[in-house]
């Protein structure tokens, strides 16, 4: 199947689209990307909504419009395709609670591109007992036996929030057992570019400058015990958790804060590699952080490991989060497992999400009816 997925994460720059084929199980090619940049004026508005939960705050209809507008004009951007994957803009995110939040009404955009959208794919993985969140790892599965691994890979993201994978290609099926194990690791942008955004007027620090420049820190400083790391996987943050790793940034220079924030993502991998079954062979970092020159090369000392962007494989690091949810939307009309326990925390694997709109055609020689149970369903 031809699919689109779309992206707009936690670093709320704007979203990303792009275009794969494949069965639900192998990637069979990888088409166009697109990004369609939020305003200055835009991001203001998605910032002043971050932690609104539905029915809360007037400036949700405002933020939803931008959300729609922006991914509408995404798709178009790329070549048709049979099915959409639409993650939506993440204002909250509660696994304690079970709940969840991202803006952006499916059926609505099923609607104005007369074409089968999928999304909402977080809940069902929730009600089942999972954090709803890494929802990247079964295709990051994927990407690993695309590209000819033999031994186990992290794949590293990060976006607003970090998260990473741990992937052994070996084992055929993303949902068997000892496949997968993923989990957010901590902070990795967001608290940065927002230090940034306040000092500088600009929300990144532009391939580090500004942190190579500060003072050097180290684990010795209180905020870096945070007790988060020690908590054993699977695991997930919002993107406003740490607030006093925040609190402490403002009350330094800006490229003092800077360095202590990138130093504090960095720390927060080295902690999660504590977690993980065996240590990987490499770290394919993917997400705007690698970019970062600074935050990169410090990662590479600290973890003393082979550290690449996803680059060095054959693959865009900018739209691989898309791409993610491009994979997810065929899965689930096949009625496959989106998570499992590895990777969310759920009961059992579970088939996350909500199909909206028309489908034509055949899935394998079978209707596209909507899968029974398993958590996807119509609307």
């Amino acid at each position: 199947m031809r699919a689109i997925g779309l992206m707009s994460g936690t670093s709320m720059d704007g979203v990303d689209a792009a275009w794969i084929q494949t069965d639900g199980h192998r990637i069979e090619g990888f088409g166009q990307g697109h990004f369609t940049p939020y305003t200055a004026e835009e991001r203001s508005v998605l910032v002043v909504a971050q932690g609104l939960w539905p029915g809360t705050g007037n400036a949700l209809g405002a933020t939803a419009e931008i959300v729609e507008r922006r991914h509408l004009a995404a798709v178009r951007a790329l070549p048709t395709a049979d099915v959409v994957g639409f993650h939506g803009q993440t204002l909250a995110h509660d696994p304690v609670g079970r709940r969840t939040h991202q803006l952006g009404d499916g059926a609505a955009l099923a609607a104005k591109l007369a074409m089968p959208v999928v999304w909402d794919f977080r809940t069902a993985d929730m009600q089942a007992g999972g954090e709803g969140a890494p929802l990247a790892p079964f295709f990051h599965h994927a990407l690993a036996r695309w590209a000819g691994m033999q031994e186990p890979v992290a794949f590293l993201n990060l976006g607003g929030v970090g998260n990473v994978t741990w992937v052994d290609p070996r084992i055929p099926q993303p949902e068997a057992p000892g496949a997968l194990l993923a989990f957010d690791t901590g902070p990795a942008n967001a608290l940065l570019d927002d230090f940034m955004q306040e000092r500088t007027g600009v929300p990144q620090d532009l391939s580090g400058a500004q942190a190579s420049r500060g003072a050097l820190w180290h684990r010795a400083d209180p905020v870096f015990d945070d007790p988060y790391f020690d908590v054993p996987p699977p695991k997930s943050l919002d993107r406003n958790g740490f607030r006093e790793v925040s609190k402490a940034a403002r009350e330094m220079e800006t490229r003092d804060g800077a360095a202590f924030l990138t130093a504090f993502t960095i720390h927060a991998v080295r902690r999660a590699r504590a977690h993980l079954p065996s240590p990987p062979a490499r770290w394919l970092v993917c997400g705007g952080g690698r970019r970062n020159a600074t935050m990169m090369a410090w990662l590479g000392t600290s973890l003393d490991s082979v550290v690449d962007p996803v680059e060095a494989v054959g693959l865009d690091g900018d739209m691989l989060e898309a791409q993610a949810f491009a994979y997810l939307a065929v899965r689930v009309l096949k009625g496959l497992a989106t998570s499992a326990p590895g990777t969310t925390g759920c009961a059992a694997p579970v088939c996350g999400g909500r199909i909206s709109g028309q489908i034509s055609g055949q899935i394998s020689g079978q209707s596209h009816a909507a899968p029974q149970g398993g958590g996807a369903h119509r609307s």
